[in-house]
């Protein structure tokens, strides 16, 4: 039976640096990024594939406010602009991937899934709202926003305006988890959990109920990896390898660490918060629950033997 490896597509797999974000930009990003992926298929891995959401749901709910505010039409809550931004990335990703199987000559189905994943309504993530989300404000309009739609801001530690935030609770179940597993171990490409996928809840009653929230994309693709037994996770970001000592003389890069050196890197606060430090903590759960390797690397390394940082346990 050939191995699974499930691997979580960074922002930068769809737009680079100074791109203005045209649907031609990310289609041919696109491209280019799922062509690496080929390596792994090579090495006899089924694959799951998963992606960020962040410009591409920013932008939805931009054209929610000005659809609002000129038209009238009706704003769509949090969750229906990720599961728009999910159908509209897969859509892009699927066709894309379609067409390097057959510049490459290889028969296989791609399928990508709108996903929705189960979080604990009584998180403390719900009372400490951390993920900004949209875009920036001047302190005014926060204040008359954050009035008229009952929503939390706060200030962009760049100094670049007020961005309205929300809680990021920890996926706890990933839905159609073993619809997933079928389809990959059947050999199919599957692109799911896009954007940390729709974050939803359960009522006493069993009833699903969506709710404003942000999952963290690798937190989420980490645990899809556990659920359907995955044996290594990508975590695919714009450096070849997570570095200590970051922006100092004493930088180092880490190639093959364990779990209990990261941890030891996390206390010790070598990875910023917006940054590495998701990337980490969702590498180190992998492997903690059965998890093989995990690999935070660019796309350039991908399938390559020694490429990236490899965790393992």
């Amino acid at each position: 039976m050939k191995k699974i490896a499930v691997i979580a597509l960074g922002g930068n797999a769809l737009l680079r640096a100074s791109e203005t974000g045209t649907i031609d930009q990310q289609e041919t990003n696109a491209y280019e990024t799922l062509a690496k992926l080929l390596e792994l298929i090579r090495s006899g891995y089924n694959i799951v594939i998963t992606h960020g959401n962040g410009p591409q749901v920013g932008n939805i709910m931009l054209r929610n406010e000005a659809g609002f505010e000129k038209y009238k039409i009706p704003k769509m809550p949090l969750d229906i602009c990720v599961a728009d931004s999910q159908g509209g990335i897969g859509y892009m990703l699927e066709r894309q991937m379609r067409n390097v199987f057959n510049d490459f000559k290889i028969e296989k189905n791609v399928v990508s899934l709108i996903t929705q994943v189960l979080v604990d309504i009584n998180d403390p993530a719900f009372q400490n709202p951390t993920k900004p989300i949209g875009s920036f404000y001047i302190k005014e309009e926060a204040d008359l926003l954050a009035k008229v739609n009952n929503w939390k801001f706060k200030e962009d530690s760049a100094k670049r305006g007020w961005r309205r935030i929300v809680p990021s609770p920890a996926p706890q179940d990933i839905m159609n988890k073993q619809i997933i597993e079928e389809l990959v171990l059947n050999g199919h490409v599957v692109i799911a959990v896009g954007g940390g996928g729709v974050p939803i809840y359960r009522h006493e009653n069993k009833y699903l109920e969506a709710i404003e929230a942000v999952i963290d994309k690798d937190s989420a693709s980490s645990l899809l990896a556990l659920q359907i037994g995955a044996e290594v996770l990508y975590i695919i970001t714009d450096v070849p390898k997570v570095c200590i000592n970051y922006g100092k003389p004493t930088q180092k890069s880490l190639d093959v660490i364990t779990v209990t050196e990261a941890e030891k890197y996390m206390a010790d606060n070598q990875f910023a918060a917006g940054s590495m430090k998701p990337k980490v903590l969702a590498a180190i759960n992998f492997i903690k629950n059965g998890g093989a390797k995990a690999v935070i690397t660019s796309e350039d390394e991908i399938g390559k033997e020694h490429g990236g940082t490899q965790i393992i346990s």
